[in-house]
């Protein structure tokens, strides 16, 4: 136990002191809830020329959310940069002969990222809900207890969080943070929205991680997705665990 609460600090350390981890952190939290201020004062401006359709599927915390999408991008870096930058500067030979325990080392540098990610995602998500529903006014806005709502602004703090440890994963079985964000940023801002648009595609699209996860954030279900909100988390999860096995397999198994 004194070893991996060594280990634990050394890694809160070691992310703490660099900034550009902690900078990504930050931005995670003003886009977020700037961008999603804006759209929420644009909606509210042009409620009234929506057709009636839209206005009836309208769902207001789901649209307080919408700068969750380029939020996540920071979270992702972040999460790339805490497993793969030891990597791109050599420092994982040092950490690995301090830590020979692999999985102690590595389950180290989760928990304390994913603690980071969680706290920040939770502050992110209830502020980005305030003040998208203080920027839609009273006639559009919804209150925190509402039904189905808390459960979505939780749900988008835990949807954050995955995403990083997602990204963790990811890290650690390429080893490198510029494949890892070259491979992430496409499948998420690219592949992952064409394969959930295209009616060929769609119903694979639906069980991809981000997909799948965002469903939690949804209050007023317009689609037809065979799972629900929770459903959907789970399924994000699964991907989540799979990505973390295989980078644990991975550091077990190779040289530094």
């Amino acid at each position: 136990m004194a070893v991996v609460s060594q280990v634990v600090g050394s890694e809160w350390t070691k992310i703490r002191s660099v900034r550009s981890t902690v900078w990504t952190l930050g931005i995670a939290v003003v886009v977020t809830v700037v961008l999603g201020a804006l759209i929420c004062l644009l909606v509210k401006n042009d409620f009234g020329s929506m057709p009636a359709r839209e206005r009836i599927a309208f769902d207001a915390t789901s649209t307080a959310f919408a700068g969750m999408g380029l939020g996540q991008l920071a979270l992702i870096v972040f999460g790339v940069l805490v497993v793969g930058g030891e990597y791109s500067t050599g420092m994982i030979r040092t950490s690995l002969a301090a830590v020979p325990q692999r999985g102690t080392f590595l389950f180290s540098k989760l928990a304390v990222a994913t603690v980071l990610a969680f706290v920040v995602s939770l502050v992110t998500s209830f502020l980005t809900f305030f003040v998208g529903q203080a920027m839609l006014g009273p006639d559009l806005r919804v209150a925190l207890g509402d039904p189905g709502v808390l459960r979505a602004v939780f749900g988008g703090a835990l949807y954050m969080t995955l995403i990083t440890l997602f990204s963790m994963g990811v890290a650690a079985m390429l080893r490198s943070p510029m494949l890892s964000l070259g491979i992430l940023m496409p499948f998420f801002f690219l592949i992952s929205n064409i394969l959930g648009t295209v009616s060929a595609t769609r119903k694979i699209g639906r069980y991809l991680p981000d997909q799948a996860g965002q469903r939690v954030m949804k209050v007023v279900a317009t689609d037809d997705l065979p799972y629900g909100p929770w459903a959907g988390l789970g399924i994000m999860a699964l991907w989540v665990v799979a990505a973390l096995a295989g980078g644990y397999l991975l550091l077990k198994r190779r040289d530094a």
